[in-house]
């Protein structure tokens, strides 16, 4: 079988220094050779057109295309009977689904042609919330096929969060399930919808796909069954042309403002980055089997479980529980039971899997890995020697991977096997990403051993082109801070090495699990509980999570606090459930009345020894009396 991907997979750490540099010197032409390799309907104009300041940024000016032929039809010749898809269910005992690129192609074509004669066509916004099966990478691609805009929505969130993302992208269409295996639970996932859509008045249509069985509602004239939908629908469809910078997916992330933010991005430059950031970071080649334990509701699922993996011609599996289910072996046995060569998942499941003890680890072989990673936020040294040593048995590359919904794909990390590996360092930048570290005032520190805000300065493919319906808050969020300059909202330190350590968040946002939640999004959740006068969010130190949520929480009265955990769970959904709520009388506040979060964070983190100056406060005694409550 051709092997497509060697002229673009660095095989060397000279070849690395030497695609960077190219990179750094000549980007238009370095992505320019990238792109040339995949089917254009109509090749671009020009290769690049940026401004940091409006923000507006094209890659691929006037190329035409569809991103799905790419990553689909282009492969039926040379490897059409090669798994594509590879789906492990919740239950062990259910039978995995081996799904070649040539049926993957003829499911997408038969969805494509049910969502066209259901109304949707180019341009309008369909919701995806359904569970890891199979037919949510169905549905995103008949989605990019028919030039309809996907906007994947984690299953796990509230019907309030649901509606929200409805509401505020349009769509015209649900695509949904009956229910959901998440281990021992059977989650209802239509009701969620149903109540979602009391809220909502432009949905059209919602298909259903049957995985759980149970009994649902199914109003007339609005649903459908998807086995219904499907029915005498022809398995060949001719793929829409889209502009390289049409809309591909809007995505909506938690931002340090309440309400989520739709990422856009578009199809060209996002095709281009994901391809070659898989291929060589994984070091991915033909006949490996890869396993990103995301769900597809995150990018991480969108980028390297779906999009990089197939425009590469991999085999990617799909799993549908979780760690710990049955128990905490699961991923270990499916490890083994699939062969798996590269495995990708994040901190937070292996300090969980850590602690469960080393039994769970050794009944199984793992002698088919030969790549690990990890996703979602920084890796402690503690978990990534545990899993350096006792996952990749010390001989495994370990690739700490940073990068963002807003980034599209990876940023900085070592390549597999290629540059060195550094216990909780992400490392080096993928050719074509220009980070720099910046001081308060947005000047460059040069050199190694400086530590500041992790900034990038250089455009590159898969870069966020807009936040849905709001350029500005776009504008406002990532290139008002430093001029001319990507903001991340992360600080960084560079080494003596000149190697990279993300430090984390420098906003109001936390990392919980790997997902980011906005304080912001937290607070207006728990101020809808009818007792509650005020709330301040912010993040302590998790041993599991990285990160937890401490809530400090002004009410009418005691005792109280699991229906605010419920408050929030209804109103975002379990993930954002507070860890710790401490009621207190009153908030430590400036005199122009903005909490002090600083001095609450410090206290969340049991770090009270040295408070700074509290004597400018509007109420400096209450930090006492907070202290004395956290004890």
């Amino acid at each position: 079988m051709n092997d497509f991907t060697k002229p673009h997979r660095i095989s060397s750490l000279s070849e690395y220094t030497k695609a960077y540099d190219q990179s750094i010197n000549d980007p238009e032409g370095f992505w320019s050779d990238i792109a040339e390799s995949f089917v254009w309907k109509k090749k671009w104009n020009q290769t690049l057109k940026w401004d940091f300041i409006k923000p507006d940024v094209k890659w691929f000016v006037g190329g035409k295309m569809n991103i799905t032929e790419n990553l689909l039809d282009r492969h039926l010749k040379e490897r059409g009977d090669q798994t594509a898809i590879l789906w492990e269910a919740n239950e062990p005992s259910e039978p995995a689904q081996s799904i070649t690129y040539k049926e993957l192609h003829a499911k997408v074509c038969q969805f494509s042609n049910a969502m066209i004669a259901n109304g949707v066509g180019k341009g309008d916004r369909v919701i995806i919330y359904m569970p890891m099966v199979p037919e949510a990478a169905v549905a995103m691609l008949a989605c990019a096929r028919v030039g309809a805009i996907h906007s994947v929505v984690f299953a796990g969130f509230s019907s309030t969060a649901l509606a929200d993302r409805i509401n505020d992208c349009e769509a015209k269409m649900v695509l949904t399930s009956d229910g959901n295996f998440r281990g021992a639970k059977t989650i209802d996932v239509k009701g969620v919808v149903d109540e979602a859509l009391e809220k909502c008045d432009t949905v059209e249509k919602v298909i259903v796909f049957q995985r759980t069985k149970s009994e649902v509602q199914m109003k007339v004239g609005r649903d459908l069954w998807w086995h219904d939908a499907i029915r005498d629908m022809s398995e060949q469809h001719g793929a829409e042309e889209m502009d390289a910078e049409d809309l591909l997916f809007i995505l909506y992330t938690s931002g340090s403002t309440g309400k989520p933010k739709g990422v856009v991005h578009t199809c060209g430059g996002y095709m281009v980055y994901t391809y070659y950031s898989f291929l060589n970071v994984f070091q991915y080649k033909p006949g490996d089997i890869y396993w990103c334990t995301a769900d597809v509701g995150w990018i991480t699922g969108h980028s390297y479980i779906v999009y990089g993996p197939l425009l590469a011609g991999a085999t990617t599996i799909m799993f549908e529980g979780v760690p710990t289910y049955p128990d905490a072996g699961r991923f270990w046995e499916v490890c083994d039971k699939h062969r798996v060569n590269q495995f990708y998942t994040a901190p937070t499941a292996i300090r969980a899997l850590q602690a469960h003890g080393l039994e769970y680890v050794q009944k199984h072989k793992l002698d088919t890995l030969t790549v690990i990673g990890s996703v979602g936020e920084p890796i402690n040294e503690e978990a990534w020697h545990w899993y350096h040593e006792h996952i990749g048995k010390g001989r495994c590359p370990l690739v700490d991977t940073w990068w963002q919904t807003e980034t599209g794909g990876i940023m900085i990390s070592a390549l597999a096997g290629i540059t060195p590996n550094k216990p909780a360092h992400a490392s080096l930048p993928l050719p074509g990403i220009q980070p720099v570290i910046v001081d308060a005032d947005g000047n460059e520190l040069e050199g190694n051993n400086v530590e500041g805000n992790l900034c990038i300065k250089f455009p590159w493919p898969s870069i966020l082109r807009t936040t849905y319906g709001d350029h500005e808050r776009c504008r406002q969020t990532y290139f008002s801070t430093y001029e001319n300059k990507y903001f991340t909202g992360d600080g960084a330190k560079r080494d003596h090495d000149g190697y990279l350590r993300i430090l984390g968040r420098v906003d109001d946002v936390i990392n919980v699990s790997g997902h980011r939640m906005g304080t912001a999004e937290v607070e207006n959740a728990i101020d809808e509980h009818p007792k509650v006068v005020e709330s301040a969010v912010v993040g302590f130190p998790h041993d599991i999570k990285g990160q937890g949520i401490y809530a400090f929480v002004i009410a009418e009265e005691d005792g109280i606090e699991e229906e605010i955990r419920a408050t929030v769970s209804k109103m975002i959904g379990p993930i954002a459930k507070p860890d710790h709520i401490q009621l207190v009388s009153g908030l430590p506040k400036t005199r122009s009345g903005k909490i002090m979060r600083r001095i609450l964070r410090k206290i969340a983190s049991k770090d009270t020894s040295n408070m700074g100056d509290t004597s400018t406060l509007l109420n400096p005694e209450v930090v006492d009396e907070i202290i004395k409550g956290a004890s």
